[in-house]
C-alpha cells in the first residue's frame, strides 16, 4: 500500500485528533487543528494508508522561518519511514510559501524523533527548560537552515 500525503481537511480532523491523543500527554484540540486549515500561513499534511490516517505533521511560517509545530505517527507504524517521507513533504510545502528555516521543538528524551530530525538535517541549538508538561521535561530545540 502506498502513503498518500495530502493537506488537512474537516474531514480528517478526528482521526488526527485521535492520534494525537494516543502519543502525547497534551494533545491539540479539534479547534487548534481547524484554525491550521484556514490559516494561510501554515501548512498541516495527513498521512492516508487505504482509508486510515496514519500520521501528520503542521508548520506555521513566521517571516521565513517554519515552525514545525506536531509530527505524529501511529505507533504500530512507526519505524517505517512515513515520518521522514512526512517531514520531507512538510519542508518541501514549506519551502514553497517562503520558508527559508525551519524549527521545532522535540522531548530531550525522545531519541528516535531526534534521530529522525538530525538524519533530515537538524541540529539541535539549544533548550527549553521544563518545555513539556505530563511529564516536566526540557526541550531540545532543533533548526534546519
Amino acid at each position: 500500500m502506498e502513503l498518500i500525503i495530502k493537506p488537512l481537511t474537516e474531514e480528517n480532523v478526528d482521526a488526527v485528533c485521535v492520534l494525537e491523543e494516543e502519543a502525547f500527554s497534551m494533545p491539540w484540540h479539534r479547534e487548534s487543528f481547524l484554525e491550521m486549515i484556514l490559516n494561510k500561513d501554515a501548512c498541516y499534511l495527513v498521512g492516508i494508508l487505504g482509508q486510515e490516517v496514519v500520521a501528520s505533521c503542521g508548520l506555521r511560517n513566521i517571516v521565513g522561518d517554519g515552525e514545525i509545530t506536531n509530527v505524529v505517527t501511529k505507533a504500530s507504524m512507526r519505524g517505517k519511514g512515513i515520518g521522514k517521507e512526512m517531514l520531507l513533504r512538510l519542508m518541501e510545502e514549506g519551502t514553497g510559501m517562503g520558508v527559508e528555516a525551519f524549527t521545532l521543538e522535540v522531548r530531550k528524551s525522545n531519541m528516535a524523533a531526534i534521530h529522525l530530525y538530525e538524519s533530515l538535517g537538524f541540529v539541535t541549538e539549544g533548550i527549553r527548560k521544563n518545555f513539556y508538561e505530563e511529564p516536566t521535561e526540557d526541550a531540545l530545540i532543533m533548526w534546519k537552515r
